[in-house]
């Protein structure tokens, strides 16, 4: 019988599409992504379901979307009755392990003191870290690898990185949390027979802020800090835009002087660049350990390697720093890389929109496991596997952001996107009636960066009435497939 597929599964947190040399970044040093992206198939239009990390993150694992799944906010716990991927991988003969995040449930540390709440989710090698810790009093005693540091008889520490207050030096390369992550998965690896089919998920917490980056890496752009483009603000872009951006505008996630734009220097803006560059550096290096790891065990030729994000950052673009309810390209397009040697194409990249809550219908075809009647995505392999395929896939992908945060209180924020390819529609909803931008229409084509908002302007009513309508087409069709009971039938 031919051996199933092995699933090595990357999912950075909080990186935006534009980060990678195969995505046309000239700064960051990624030949590792790259060179399997050049040998495997590049997606360009992959778009998230929530800029948020939870929603998406649960979305995703489930095929499903945030509000269908229960998981429409960071903090809510994820309910039992959930198939996760590696769940229906794990019944189907697999052996599936996690290092890093998960948080698909509350993770903070006032609700969690240990780690957070598991459902049937399939992982029997569970190395869980939701993020680096310091070490000490008050540590939750779940971190994977906080603990590893202390069985090393180190402590988590970072460094203030004095030409920047808003970055800091990390710890050395070998001890981060990154490092750590892709050290579990090769342990896991290690640890399979030959013949035993596996699914792994990394989830490293970087590059999500605080922004802190080894030295190491981060000296590779000191030289030339004055030659990285500031971030694609212009100046009163936001005065018609909904009210959520305006207040992270002043700080992030609502919090005045939390990245408080107009407060920060040139020079800060572009530390905060090479800080996050640099840390997606880092996660090059790893993934070229494992390939070469992969190939010295003679499993590379049988694994499929997914590289993604779970939701962008907006790194200063309009003036605001990390996530929030918007929708912009540096929120929802995530960088997408697969190679599966021998099955995927190669040299290739596809401009299809897919959404992710479209992966885990395409994993389960591509291990010939039947997807259960939950699933709200569908497969995209042809894209992957059929250079006959035709480059077009969906008509349009759809975002939401329900209150997702919970920062923004005063109104509360409820925002959903839908983007055709060309037309990105965002509407903002609100629970009482409130003067002001009720939300963003932008044609990508003519304003790529998303400056100029349409909305509510004469002249473009018939194209918002039309973006509205598939608006409302998406959320309806958001609605759970599984079947209800019916008291009578």
């Amino acid at each position: 019988m031919k051996r199933k597929p092995n699933i090595l599964w990357i999912c950075t947190d909080q990186q935006r599409v534009d980060t990678l040399g195969c995505y046309g970044n000239s700064f960051v040093k990624t030949p590792n992504i790259d060179a399997l992206a050049e040998s495997g198939v590049r997606l360009e239009n992959a778009y998230v379901q929530s800029p948020v990390c939870a929603p998406s993150r649960a979305s995703f694992l489930t095929g499903r979307y945030p509000r269908t799944c229960g998981v429409r906010q960071n903090g809510q716990d994820i309910p039992d009755t959930e198939i996760l991927l590696p769940r229906l991988f794990a019944d189907n003969g697999y052996v599936c392990g996690l290092s890093g995040k998960l948080h698909i449930s509350a993770c903070h540390q006032s609700v969690c003191h240990d780690m957070e709440r598991r459902i049937d989710d399939g992982y029997s090698f569970f190395s869980w870290s939701h993020h680096p810790a310091a070490s000490g009093a008050g540590n939750w005693t779940g971190n994977a690898y906080t603990n590893w540091l202390t069985e090393k008889g180190v402590k988590y520490r970072t460094e203030p990185f004095p030409k920047c207050r808003y970055i800091r030096c990390g710890m050395p390369p070998e001890l981060t949390q990154t490092a750590w992550c892709f050290n579990e998965a090769m342990r896991f690896i290690d640890g399979q027979a030959p013949e035993q089919p596996w699914f792994f998920s990394i989830n490293c917490y970087d590059p999500h802020h605080p922004f802190d980056p080894p030295m190491e890496y981060l000296e590779r752009y000191l030289p030339i800090i004055n030659d990285i483009p500031l971030p694609d603000y212009i100046p009163g872009e936001l005065d018609n835009k909904p009210i959520f951006q305006k207040r992270d505008h002043i700080g992030a996630y609502n919090t005045p002087g939390n990245f408080p734009y107009d407060e920060m220097t040139d020079l800060d803006h572009r530390y905060l660049s090479a800080a996050y560059w640099a840390m997606i550096d880092q996660i090059d290096h790893h993934v070229g350990r494992i390939v070469e790891h992969l190939k010295s065990i003679g499993q590379y030729e049988d694994t499929i390697i997914i590289f993604t994000s779970d939701h962008g950052e907006s790194l200063g673009d309009h003036g605001i720093y990390l996530k929030g309810p918007y929708c912009y390209e540096s929120g929802v397009h995530v960088p997408f890389v697969i190679n599966w040697p021998g099955h995927t194409l190669s040299k290739i990249s596809r401009r299809a929109l897919v959404e992710m809550v479209d992966l885990a219908p395409t994993l389960c075809e591509a291990a010939n496991i039947a997807p259960p009647p939950s699933f709200q995505g569908r497969s995209f392999l042809p894209l992957l596997t059929d250079i006959s395929s035709p480059d077009h896939f969906r008509d349009s992908v759809y975002s939401e952001f329900y209150n997702s945060n919970i920062n923004h209180r005063t109104p509360l924020a409820f925002v959903t996107m839908v983007f055709d390819g060309r037309f990105k529609l965002v509407k903002a909803h609100f629970k009482d009636r409130y003067e002001g931008p009720q939300g963003e229409l932008y044609d990508l084509e003519r304003d790529p960066h998303e400056h100029e908002n349409l909305y509510g302007r004469s002249e473009y009513v018939g194209l918002q009435a039309r973006m509205l309508a598939l608006l409302v087409d998406r959320m309806a069709q958001t609605a759970d497939p599984l079947p209800v009971r019916r008291a009578f039938w």
